[in-house]
């Protein structure tokens, strides 16, 4: 929802409001992955219940998940966690179909403007894991992949679950972005796909095991 009507300074106050009430909010949290994918699935696809299973994964680990805090996907990956009393956030959006939380969060935040709310995505985690998804997911998916392009955060596991749907763009990054010397050859070293969702969580665990090292 745009505040056209609201003067500019007024604005800034509210973003930064948004920005400080995420980061209290969050304050205690560590080691989260943030987990990326559609609203549009719903529980009987393939899709949901592999969500749910990495919900399900992540929170055996102690590792607290953090999604979009909508249906779907997000859904599924809360309720994974939820159900196995592991930490489960959702940070919402105002959208103009109004975007409901989840029924699964220990904690829900709501806000109006998407680059704070990506700035918190990123915050707290120690890993992103894409599922498949839509114009949402690939704004933050390659929102983390330039962040870690370009150095502004360390570099952490950027996983991509489900080689049939991604490897059309994977493909296409090769044969066109590579091919005309848009990126480099290690920029596509930056993520990892993988079919399995256990296959997501072993990247991200063995991370956080290195780390401790």
């Amino acid at each position: 929802m745009l505040d056209a009507k609201m003067p500019e300074a007024w604005r800034v106050l509210r973003i930064q409001s948004e920005l400080v009430d995420g980061i209290e909010r969050l304050i205690t949290l560590k080691g989260a992955v943030t987990v990326f994918g559609s609203a549009r699935f719903p529980e009987e696809t393939n899709e949901y219940q592999q969500a749910m299973r990495l919900g399900e994964l992540l929170a055996s680990e102690g590792i607290p998940v953090i999604t979009g805090g909508g249906p779907g996907i997000m859904e599924a990956c809360n309720r994974g966690a939820f159900t196995q009393s592991g930490a489960s956030i959702g940070l919402n959006i105002e959208l103009p179909f109004e975007q409901t939380p989840n029924p699964y969060l220990d904690i829900s935040l709501n806000f109006r403007y998407f680059f704070v709310r990506k700035f918190i995505f990123v915050k707290h985690a120690v890993g992103f894991i894409a599922m498949p998804g839509g114009y949402g997911t690939l704004d933050e998916l390659f929102e983390a992949l330039t962040l870690v392009q370009t150095q502004k955060v360390r570099r952490f596991p950027i996983v991509l679950v489900g080689k049939q749907y991604w490897e059309g763009l994977i493909n296409w990054m090769v044969d066109t972005q590579l091919a005309h010397n848009c990126i480099d050859a290690g920029d596509l070293e930056l993520f990892k796909l993988v079919d399995t969702v256990d296959e997501a969580v072993e990247i991200i665990v063995e991370y956080i095991r290195e780390g401790d090292d």
